[in-house]
This record gives C-alpha cells, structure tokens and sequence, in this order.
C-alpha cells in the first residue's frame, strides 16, 4: 500500500463535489466556498467558518458547518466530512465543495480538522479521538444547529475514509470530557471513498516506515496498534449502513484494500454496497464525480433522512 501517496494530493475537485485546484500539490489553495448558490432542490447555503468543537493536545479543534439557509420545521440529518491527506496534511477546506452540495440537497454538513501527525506529535489514534468528538459535539449542539442527533452520517476520503469507517464501528474512545460524556460518537450512515481497511496487508517499505511512526512502532513491535487502526478488525453486524466507494486504478490504496472490508462487512450482515468506478485514486474523470456525488447523496437519503 504506498500510504504516502496519500498526502501527496487532497481530494480537490471540481464539478459538484470538490472546488477545482492544482492538484498534487501540498500548496494547492481551494478557491472560495460557493455561498447563497441555489440547487436543484431549492435550498441555499450559509456556512460557518472555523467554529471550536474542543482542544486536544494543546491545539484548537475547528469545523466549517454548511447549513441550509432556510432551517425549516423539522431537525434536519447531519453528515460530518472527513478530508483526507495521509493523517499529516491538508484540513478541511478541502471539503468545502460536499459540504455545500449536501447542504444545498437540505443536509447540515461539518467539515472538521484533526490533530496531524507532526512529527513524533499527534500520534495515532489523536486522529480518530478528535472526530469522534467532532459527531458527540454536533449532538451536544443539535438544538442549536436544528440537526437530528439521531441520524448523523460520514464521509472521508482516503485517510479521511479510515477515520469515517471506525465512527460507523467504534463507540468513543476517549470519554473523558464531562460536558460530552453522554453523546455517542457512533454514526448511523458512512461513505467510504478510496479508503485503507486493513493495515497488515498491501504492505511496502516506504509505507512500513510512515507507519512505524504515525503508530508509535513497527508492525513487528506494535501488532495490536496496527490490527486496531484497521477498520476491518472492527468489523460486526451492529456496524452502521456502508457505501464503498473505489477506483480500479487506484495505486495509493489498492481496490483489494475496498473489497475485503466489503466482503467482510456482507458476511457480518451490515447494509453495503461498493462502487467501482474505472478511475484512479483521485477520480479525475468528471463523469466518475458526478457518480460519486449522487451515489452518495442517495446513499444518505436512504439511510439518514426520516420518512424518505
């Protein structure tokens, strides 16, 4: 698996899911959020920039929320965006095109940042601690933000993707703030876009040697953080409903890596599908974009969206 790749480039595209830019680029600047930009479904779009959801380690912790303009009568579902970068680059700007598509489609969007690897610093699982508190955080503010607390998905891409799968998995991991103690981090929809599942396969030196580090030790000295950070050693039947979502062609993260969670997620009775789509890690053709924002938007409606 060359994990390395992953940073090499964030999932900024154009059309309707992301903003275009330079692509595999580090310094790649997404142009503006698109705001009040009316879609098929009526809705517009506000969006709030940089709003604290907590600390860790020292560093503030900030979401963009992409609300429909109108709030309308009842809560409306949420999805949290996770982008992706190889867990040491990029944040959530890169997600500002889904974030306003779903919104605009009557959904409130949280595009979060999360602690990256720095270093030695913000080893896993930072990562993962610091999203679940991103999910617990818009339940404690459901009221507020007209959101239903009881019907949250996620996307991720990539690295993002890793992240968004264990929130359909896993139940919190670190409960030791009071004033969220009693919200579930646990998520009711996932969509999973070329994302890495299984760690102890696909393997390659240089992404052996990322690893060793973002994971605190070599696979050899640290099997049980490894096995951990897989998403499908967390695999069971209580496991949210999953879209798969992959490129044939993908060199960062081997499709192999999509259909064993697949195959694994099937056998244990969980609701999902896999989309394979002829195309690379970054889906660079436009129709396969276009696939991928409405497969998911459906994906969402039938999962999330009460009375659909």
């Amino acid at each position: 698996m060359v994990l390395r790749c992953l940073s090499l480039a964030a999932l900024l595209m154009g059309i309707v899911i992301y903003p275009a830019a330079q692509q595999n680029s580090r310094s790649a600047t997404p142009e503006a959020p698109a705001t009040g930009t009316t879609a098929q479904s009526g809705e517009q779009v506000s969006v709030q920039h940089d709003v604290e959801y907590g600390v860790a380690g020292g560093e503030k912790l900030l979401l963009d929320l992409y609300l429909p303009a109108e709030n309308g009568t009842r809560p409306r579902p949420a999805i949290v965006l996770i982008h992706g970068g190889s867990w040491d680059s990029f944040d959530k700007s890169t997600m500002r095109g889904m974030g306003n598509f779903l919104a605009r489609a009557g959904f409130v969007a949280a595009s979060v940042d999360y602690r990256l690897l720095r270093g030695n610093d913000n080893r896993w699982p930072a990562q993962l601690d610091d999203v679940q508190r991103g999910v617990r955080w818009l339940r404690a503010n459901a009221g507020k933000y007209n959101i239903d607390p009881d019907h949250i998905g996620a996307f991720g891409h990539s690295a993002g993707a890793q992240l968004a799968a264990l929130l359909g998995m896993e139940e919190t991991r670190d409960n030791s703030d009071p004033a969220l103690a009693k919200y579930s981090s646990r998520v009711q929809a996932v969509v999973d876009v070329s994302g890495p599942s299984d760690f102890l396969k696909d393997r390659d030196p240089e992404g052996d040697a990322f690893l060793a580090i973002f994971f605190g030790g070599s696979y050899d000295k640290a099997p049980a953080v490894w096995t951990d950070a897989s998403p499908v050693s967390h695999v069971s039947k209580s496991d949210a409903p999953f879209l798969i979502v992959h490129g044939t062609q993908d060199h960062a993260v081997p499709i192999a890596q999509a259909q064993e969670l697949y195959e694994k997620l099937k056998q244990a009775g969980v609701k999902v599908s896999l989309v394979q789509l002829d195309d690379g890690h970054m889906f660079e053709k436009p129709e396969n974009r276009k696939q991928l924002a409405l497969e998911a938007l459906t994906f969402f409606n039938r999962y999330l969206v009460v009375n659909q």
